[in-house]
């Protein structure tokens, strides 16, 4: 098994965050990134394309998720460090590949993180959704300042206020009088099978988060055993409440109901005689993308304090607290680039949110697959190997002769790989990543005011994508 590997001596040695979260608690922190917002408004969706069918995609979804999370947490098991997706790729693909997905997670989580507070935000008083989404950034960010086990025990309540939300969903769909089958149709009457798939694309998202732990590698105790149960535990969990939650809804209002509603779950509780329970579901809207914003902010600043500790972000990022053991510096950036992004622009629009995407795509593709379980052993670590793997090899060059011999290292003429850039390509890699995201952000204001076609923006963005060519070519070849 791959939870019985060892784990390799440069992680276990590296790890500066206190070990404090258990097996009860990485569970939690897995529910809270999972069981969001996305579930209180998926099911519209889905039963628009696939009607009763979407019971179906919902299991081809957890069998996805599944095998990404299984994926993830072999992944975490062997390189439990701080960084989750940033720190596989640097380790079995190399230092671009790692640069290259970790900024993909910063910039694509930060604007996810915009979008989830503003949706708090919208949920909680829909005239001051700004201000709303700001307080709930900087009191997250506080929380998870004062230490994991703080961020653990929010996510705790929050999980179960979500929990009994949907309970309430569940009881007042099946109880309230209007719950039968004739509801239920064929699986295939309303989109077919191409519809399922429609809908198992569309439910995937409501798993989305499953991952989140893999980002605290280094503050979870036993990684080797606790992650690689944690992580499909939660999944499994989230799977049942899921499933109760779209069952229930769909007898008690149908696929057609479902589908023409932008708030499901509040259509279904309103079907029966149990309508004054509806308000439950706003408020359990809300507290649902709370605990999807603070799972984000947490990740995304684990992802920071790793980069910023192999020298790709600036160095006082990687600081670690001295009493509450978190990596402070990063925290407070985060949190306070988020609260900037909320008030200059609004990215939870189709258009706006696809400025993004590149980066966000680009992380999700470059997720690194291990092999079987009885080949793990041969997964350890080799830090100085580039796997060509259907991509250009990375820039290489020769030591002279003299050098070799003044070093006294018998290369042998052999090409080694630079895994430190310079200071100025560093400085070049900083402002890059630093003028495209703001030019994100001024493309998401200019959208938002309507001073630039949305669908302008992201054809220009996709254009561009195009002459990427290495990536490009990786990424159709299917990694």
């Amino acid at each position: 098994m791959v939870a019985s590997q060892e784990p390799p001596a440069s992680a276990a040695a590296s790890s500066r965050l206190e070990r404090r979260l258990g097996l009860f608690d990485a569970v939690v922190i897995g529910l809270g990134a999972m069981i969001g917002a996305g579930v209180f408004a998926a099911i519209g969706p889905a039963a628009r394309a696939a009607g009763t069918g979407l019971l179906v995609g919902l299991g081809i979804a957890a069998v996805v998720a599944y095998c990404n999370a299984t994926s993830s947490a072999q992944l975490a098991a062997i390189y439990p460090q701080s960084g989750g997706t940033y720190v596989y790729g640097r380790e079995r693909l190399g230092p671009f590949w790692g640069y290259i997905a970790g900024w993909g997670f910063v910039v694509g989580k930060t604007a996810s993180c915009a979008a989830m507070a503003l949706t708090v935000g919208a949920y909680a008083w829909p005239d001051w959704q700004r201000p709303i989404a700001v307080a709930a950034v900087v009191v997250l960010t506080a929380v998870n300042y004062q230490g994991v086990q703080k961020t653990a025990w929010l996510t705790r309540v929050i999980v179960v206020i979500i929990l009994a939300a949907l309970a309430t969903v569940v009881i007042a769909a099946l109880g309230g009088g209007s719950a039968t089958t004739d509801n239920l149709d064929r699986i295939t009457k309303a989109g077919g099978w191409t519809g399922i798939l429609q809908s198992a694309g569309l439910l995937f998202f409501a798993f989305a988060g499953y991952a989140r732990l893999a980002t605290l590698g280094e503050e979870v105790v036993d990684p080797q055993r606790t992650i690689p149960r944690a992580i499909p535990l939660a999944l499994g969990i989230a799977l049942v409440v899921y499933a109760l939650v779209a069952v229930s809804a769909l007898l008690a209002a149908g696929p057609d109901a479902l589908a023409a509603s932008n708030a499901p779950l509040d259509t279904a509780v309103r079907a029966g005689d149990l309508e004054a329970l509806s308000p439950v579901v706003r408020v359990g809207g809300a507290i649902a993308a709370l605990g999807v914003l603070l799972s984000l902010i947490v990740g995304v600043s684990r992802t920071t304090f790793a980069m910023a500790a192999n020298g790709e972000m600036p160095r006082w990022l990687d600081a670690v607290h001295t009493h509450h053991r978190v990596p402070h510096h990063a925290e407070l950036v985060v949190g306070a680039v988020v609260a900037v992004v909320v008030l200059v622009a609004d990215l939870r629009g189709r258009d706006r949110v696809q400025l993004f995407r590149g980066a966000h795509l680009l992380r999700h593709h470059q997720r690194v697959r291990l092999q079987p379980p009885a080949r793990a052993a041969s997964l350890a670590p080799r830090p100085h190997r580039v796997r060509p793997h259907r991509m250009r090899r990375p820039r290489v060059h020769l030591a002279p002769p003299e050098r070799r011999r003044r070093s006294g290292r018998a290369c042998r003429g052999r090409a080694r790989v630079d895994r430190h850039a310079s200071p100025s390509a560093r400085v070049i890699g900083f402002v890059t990543a630093g003028v495209a995201g703001l030019a994100g952000v001024v493309g998401g204001v200019l959208v938002d005011r309507g001073l630039v076609d949305g669908g302008i923006v992201v054809s220009l963005v996709r254009r561009r994508s195009r002459r990427i060519g290495p990536i490009s070519q990786a990424t159709k070849s299917g990694w």
